[in-house]
């Protein structure tokens, strides 16, 4: 079952793809961090609470998320179709808590940071440990605003 949300004139998506939507394995390591580097080339250490491996278009793949509040997961992002359909500067992606060592997560729902629509906005850059080497051609596409 899918919500829709309506968000604004102008946004494109992808059609939903039930393929993109994947559970995870959460694999936790506590204490470690992640570098993250925005748009200006600042570097913070953010904590991250585990790591997320999955398959997905016949690859086994991993993704290390930073805290989205209240025992949520936030990724920030990218894959091949980067420049090419979504925002050159990667994308975001809200997941729920583990449950039982499982992560759900729903590439349909991935969207572009506040940087794809401003150029006032500061945003984190995907680290090199989240740059997919698959298209994920699933969630919001980037039609340039400004």
């Amino acid at each position: 079952m899918y919500i829709l949300l309506f968000i604004g004139p102008g946004l494109q998506t992808y059609p939903l793809n039930q393929d993109y939507i994947v559970t995870a394995d959460f694999v936790p390591t506590e204490g470690k961090t992640i570098a993250i580097t925005n748009v200006l080339g600042d570097v913070q250490q953010e904590p991250t609470p585990g790591e997320l491996r999955f398959r997905l278009n016949d690859q086994d793949l991993r993704l290390v998320p930073t805290s989205g509040g209240r025992g949520r997961l936030f990724i920030v992002f990218s894959d091949l179709t980067k420049g090419k359909g979504t925002y050159p500067g990667g994308r975001f992606l809200d997941a729920g808590a583990p449950v039982n060592g499982r992560v759900l997560l729903d590439f349909n729902k991935a969207y572009s940071p506040p940087c794809a629509f401003t150029p006032y906005a500061t945003c984190p850059l995907p680290p090199r440990e989240n740059q997919l080497p698959v298209a994920i051609e699933a969630g919001e596409k980037y039609v340039r605003q400004h």
